[in-house]
C-alpha cells in the first residue's frame, strides 16, 4: 500500500505525543513497531532500539533532550542503511539534532530535524504542525508519514534549523503564559472574578489560541500536562544558551525561566506549563 516505503515504521518514545503518534499511524494501517525507555503493554513493543531498525524503515524519535536522541542513534546505527530515514521529532540543541544527523549519515541512512508544535490534544488529532530541516528529498519521501500526525509541515532549512524556530516558538509560549499568569494574579489580587478577564480577552487583541487554551485551565486550576513546566525549561534552558553564544540579551524569557525554576522546585515539574499562575493562588503555592 505503501510505496514509499512507509508501510513498516517506528516511534522510538511513547509519552504524551509519541504514543498518541503510534496509535494514528496504527489506524493508517502501517505496521508500526514501538519502542520505549520504560515497558510499555502495547503493540510490537521491541526490545532496542536496534531491533526497531531492523524492522522499521522509517523511525520517528520522541525522546526528552539531546542525549537521549544521541543515545538513541548510537543505538541503532550499525543496523542502519540507506532505506532508512530517521525523523528526529525531539525538542533538543541544534548542535544535538548535527551531531545526530552525522551518525546517521555515516551510515548512508537519511535523518529529518523535525520538531513539532501541538500538544495533547493535537496529536490526537493529527493536528500537529512538523518544523523540518534537512534534505527536501528526504521529506519528500516522508511526507506521507508525518501528514498522518500532522496537519502541517513545514520546510525551513538546515538540520539544526528547525531546532532554532522549535525553540524560538517556546520562547514566545513561555513568556506569554507567564504573562497570563501574572495578570490573573492582578486581577484577582483586585477580587475580580477571573471570569472577567477572560471575556475581556475574547474582545482584545492580545488574545489567541494559547491564551484561550490556557487561561480556562488557569481559573480551573486544571494542571494535566499537555506541555510540562520541566520540558518548557529545558527548552527555554536551550533558548538562553544559544543566546550567550550569540552574545544577545533575552530578558523576558530569562525572568521567565526564573520563575519556573522556582515553582518546579515547589514540585510542579510534571504539571502543565500553565501551573506557573499556582503561584498566585494562594492554596496552592
Amino acid at each position: 500500500m505503501f510505496t514509499d516505503g512507509s508501510d513498516k515504521v517506528g516511534v522510538i518514545g511513547l509519552g504524551i505525543i509519541g504514543s498518541r503518534v503510534a496509535e494514528l499511524l496504527r489506524l493508517s494501517e502501517r505496521h508500526v513497531y514501538v519502542w520505549n525507555r520504560s515497558p510499555k503493554p502495547v503493540p510490537n513493543f521491541v526490545s532496542s532500539p536496534a531491533e526497531m531498525a531492523q524492522l522499521a524503515d522509517m523511525i520517528q524519535i520522541f525522546v526528552p533532550d539531546g542525549e537521549a536522541l544521541i543515545e538513541i542513534v548510537e543505538a541503532m546505527k550499525d543496523k542502519l542503511t540507506n532505506k532508512h530515514v530517521i525523523i528526529n521529532n525531539s525538542t533538543v540543541e541544534p548542535q544535538a539534532a548535527a551531531d545526530a544527523y552525522e551518525i546517521v549519515h555515516q551510515t548512508g541512512a537519511g535523518f529529518l530535524d523535525a520538531p513539532f508544535t501541538g500538544s495533547k490534544l493535537a496529536a490526537e488529532k493529527g493536528a500537529l504542525v512538523y518544523y523540518v530541516g534537512g534534505d527536501p528529498k528526504t521529506l519528500e519521501r516522508t511526507q506521507p508519514l508525518l501528514e498522518t500526525s500532522g496537519k502541517e509541515v513545514l520546510f525551513v532549512g538546515k538540520v539544526g534549523e528547525a531546532s532554532v524556530i522549535k525553540i524560538a516558538t517556546n520562547m514566545i509560549s513561555a513568556a506569554t503564559v507567564e504573562i497570563l499568569s501574572e495578570a490573573y494574579g492582578l486581577v484577582t489580587a483586585a477580587g475580580i472574578e477571573p471570569g472577567r478577564l477572560q471575556e475581556a480577552m475574547a474582545h482584545n487583541a492580545c488574545n489567541s489560541p494559547l491564551t484561550s487554551m490556557k487561561l480556562p485551565a488557569i481559573i480551573e486550576k486544571d494542571y494535566d500536562a499537555h506541555f510540562s513546566m520541566k520540558n518548557m525549561f529545558k527548552d527555554s534552558q536551550y533558548a538562553l544558551n544559544l543566546a550567550k553564544d550569540f552574545k544577545i540579551e533575552l530578558p523576558a524569557l530569562s525572568t521567565t525561566a526564573s520563575v519556573m525554576f522556582r515553582t518546579i522546585q515547589k514540585k510542579n515539574g510534571d504539571l502543565d506549563f500553565c501551573a506557573l499562575a499556582k503561584n498566585y493562588q494562594k492554596s496552592d503555592a
